[in-house]
Protein backbone atom coordinates (compact mmCIF):
# COMPACT_ATOMS: atom_id res chain seq x y z
CA UNK A 1 0.00 0.00 0.00
CA UNK A 2 1.21 3.30 -1.26
CA UNK A 3 2.15 6.34 1.97
CA UNK A 4 -1.05 8.44 2.10
CA UNK A 5 -3.48 5.74 0.57
CA UNK A 6 -4.52 5.11 4.14
CA UNK A 7 -8.17 5.89 5.02
CA UNK A 8 -7.05 6.64 8.47
CA UNK A 9 -4.09 8.51 10.10
CA UNK A 10 -2.66 9.11 13.61
CA UNK A 11 -4.78 10.64 15.54
CA UNK A 12 -8.35 9.76 13.75
CA UNK A 13 -11.37 8.45 15.66
CA UNK A 14 -12.11 5.14 14.36
CA UNK A 15 -15.06 2.82 15.31
CA UNK A 16 -14.33 -1.08 15.48
CA UNK A 17 -17.30 -3.19 16.16
CA UNK A 18 -18.56 -4.43 19.63
CA UNK A 19 -15.97 -2.00 20.64
CA UNK A 20 -16.82 1.38 19.88
CA UNK A 21 -15.10 3.98 19.37
CA UNK A 22 -11.13 3.83 18.56
CA UNK A 23 -8.05 6.36 18.11
CA UNK A 24 -5.70 5.43 15.26
CA UNK A 25 -2.28 5.86 17.76
CA UNK A 26 -0.04 4.82 14.95
CA UNK A 27 0.08 2.81 11.41
CA UNK A 28 2.29 -0.14 11.83
CA UNK A 29 4.46 -2.31 9.26
CA UNK A 30 4.95 -5.72 10.46
CA UNK A 31 6.43 -9.02 8.86
CA UNK A 32 3.82 -11.42 8.74
CA UNK A 33 5.78 -14.48 7.20
CA UNK A 34 7.38 -13.31 4.06
CA UNK A 35 5.09 -10.85 3.07
CA UNK A 36 5.22 -7.18 4.44
CA UNK A 37 2.21 -5.66 5.77
CA UNK A 38 0.73 -2.87 7.32
CA UNK A 39 -1.75 -2.37 10.58
CA UNK A 40 -3.76 0.51 12.46
CA UNK A 41 -2.88 -0.04 15.80
CA UNK A 42 -6.37 1.15 17.94
CA UNK A 43 -7.24 2.17 21.38
CA UNK A 44 -10.55 1.88 22.69
CA UNK A 45 -11.93 5.29 24.03
CA UNK A 46 -13.24 3.40 26.78
CA UNK A 47 -10.81 4.75 29.53
CA UNK A 48 -10.68 0.52 30.93
CA UNK A 49 -7.22 -0.48 30.08
CA UNK A 50 -4.46 -0.24 27.95
CA UNK A 51 -5.18 -2.16 25.22
CA UNK A 52 -4.35 -2.08 21.71
CA UNK A 53 -5.76 -3.79 18.26
CA UNK A 54 -4.38 -4.46 15.42
CA UNK A 55 -6.15 -4.21 12.29
CA UNK A 56 -4.68 -4.91 8.78
CA UNK A 57 -5.18 -1.43 6.79
CA UNK A 58 -5.95 -3.97 3.65
CA UNK A 59 -8.75 -5.45 6.07
CA UNK A 60 -9.98 -2.75 7.37
CA UNK A 61 -13.26 -2.80 6.19
CA UNK A 62 -13.78 -6.19 5.75
CA UNK A 63 -13.85 -6.48 9.47
CA UNK A 64 -16.06 -3.23 9.85
CA UNK A 65 -13.74 -0.33 10.76
CA UNK A 66 -15.47 2.85 10.12
CA UNK A 67 -15.24 6.47 10.16
CA UNK A 68 -17.51 8.34 12.90
CA UNK A 69 -21.19 8.89 11.89
CA UNK A 70 -22.53 12.00 10.06
CA UNK A 71 -25.01 14.66 11.52
CA UNK A 72 -27.23 13.17 9.20
CA UNK A 73 -26.92 9.63 10.41
CA UNK A 74 -27.42 10.97 13.85
CA UNK A 75 -31.09 12.36 13.13
CA UNK A 76 -31.80 9.39 11.32
CA UNK A 77 -30.82 7.49 15.05
CA UNK A 78 -32.67 9.97 16.75
CA UNK A 79 -35.70 9.29 14.28
CA UNK A 80 -35.23 5.48 14.84
CA UNK A 81 -35.42 5.94 18.99
CA UNK A 82 -38.38 7.67 18.59
CA UNK A 83 -40.03 5.46 16.69
CA UNK A 84 -42.35 2.46 18.60
CA UNK A 85 -40.10 -0.91 18.93
CA UNK A 86 -41.70 -3.94 17.20
CA UNK A 87 -44.16 -5.94 19.96
CA UNK A 88 -42.40 -8.39 21.71
CA UNK A 89 -44.35 -11.48 21.81
CA UNK A 90 -43.46 -14.00 24.38
CA UNK A 91 -40.07 -14.58 22.76
CA UNK A 92 -37.50 -16.22 25.85
CA UNK A 93 -35.26 -13.61 27.24
CA UNK A 94 -32.36 -15.90 25.87
CA UNK A 95 -34.17 -16.00 22.22
CA UNK A 96 -33.95 -12.08 22.67
CA UNK A 97 -30.45 -11.53 23.49
CA UNK A 98 -29.05 -13.79 21.30
CA UNK A 99 -30.94 -11.58 18.12
CA UNK A 100 -29.76 -8.26 20.06
CA UNK A 101 -26.55 -9.86 20.17
CA UNK A 102 -26.69 -10.55 16.55
CA UNK A 103 -27.67 -6.93 16.12
CA UNK A 104 -24.98 -5.41 17.95
CA UNK A 105 -22.03 -8.11 16.45
CA UNK A 106 -22.86 -6.01 13.29
CA UNK A 107 -21.10 -3.00 14.35
CA UNK A 108 -23.67 -0.95 12.72
CA UNK A 109 -24.62 1.75 14.85
CA UNK A 110 -28.01 1.59 13.65
CA UNK A 111 -28.88 -1.51 14.66
CA UNK A 112 -26.75 -1.03 18.00
CA UNK A 113 -29.54 1.74 18.44
CA UNK A 114 -32.08 -0.29 17.74
CA UNK A 115 -30.89 -2.58 20.73
CA UNK A 116 -30.93 -0.24 22.34
CA UNK A 117 -34.45 1.62 22.06
CA UNK A 118 -36.29 -1.91 22.41
CA UNK A 119 -34.96 -2.74 25.68
CA UNK A 120 -35.14 0.53 26.85
CA UNK A 121 -38.80 0.27 25.80
CA UNK A 122 -38.90 -3.36 27.03
CA UNK A 123 -37.52 -1.75 30.51
CA UNK A 124 -40.76 -0.46 30.99
CA UNK A 125 -42.73 -3.40 30.70
CA UNK A 126 -40.81 -5.66 32.98
CA UNK A 127 -37.80 -6.14 34.25
CA UNK A 128 -35.23 -7.12 31.91
CA UNK A 129 -32.52 -10.19 32.89
CA UNK A 130 -29.00 -9.26 33.89
CA UNK A 131 -27.51 -10.48 30.52
CA UNK A 132 -30.01 -7.60 28.98
CA UNK A 133 -29.71 -5.14 31.29
CA UNK A 134 -25.83 -5.56 30.79
CA UNK A 135 -26.58 -5.56 26.78
CA UNK A 136 -28.60 -2.38 27.01
CA UNK A 137 -25.68 -0.66 29.06
CA UNK A 138 -23.38 -2.11 26.06
CA UNK A 139 -25.75 -0.62 23.21
CA UNK A 140 -26.45 2.66 25.09
CA UNK A 141 -22.09 3.08 25.35
CA UNK A 142 -21.86 2.40 22.02
CA UNK A 143 -24.68 4.82 20.71
CA UNK A 144 -23.53 7.59 23.14
CA UNK A 145 -19.67 7.50 23.02
CA UNK A 146 -20.28 7.49 19.24
CA UNK A 147 -22.51 10.44 18.63
CA UNK A 148 -20.20 12.30 21.30
CA UNK A 149 -17.05 11.67 19.20
CA UNK A 150 -19.20 12.54 15.48
CA UNK A 151 -20.32 15.96 17.47
CA UNK A 152 -17.34 16.91 19.83
CA UNK A 153 -19.82 16.93 22.58
CA UNK A 154 -19.78 15.34 25.91
CA UNK A 155 -20.98 11.56 26.57
CA UNK A 156 -23.15 13.45 29.52
CA UNK A 157 -24.99 15.81 27.40
CA UNK A 158 -24.76 13.12 24.54
CA UNK A 159 -26.73 10.72 27.09
CA UNK A 160 -29.00 13.46 28.51
CA UNK A 161 -30.40 14.27 24.86
CA UNK A 162 -30.99 10.46 24.21
CA UNK A 163 -33.06 10.17 27.40
CA UNK A 164 -35.14 12.84 26.89
CA UNK A 165 -36.15 11.14 23.67
CA UNK A 166 -36.94 7.78 25.85
CA UNK A 167 -38.93 10.09 28.80
CA UNK A 168 -40.77 12.02 25.91
CA UNK A 169 -42.25 8.79 24.61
Amino acid sequence: MQAGTHEFKVGDKAIYPKQGVTEVISIEERKIGTAKMEFYVLRPLDGKNNDTIMVAVGQARKVGLRPPISETDIKEIFALLEEQPVVFDNQTWNRRYRGFMDKIKTGSVFDVAEVMRDLYRLQAEKSLSFGEKKMLETARNLVVKEIAVARSRTEESTQAEIEQIFEKN
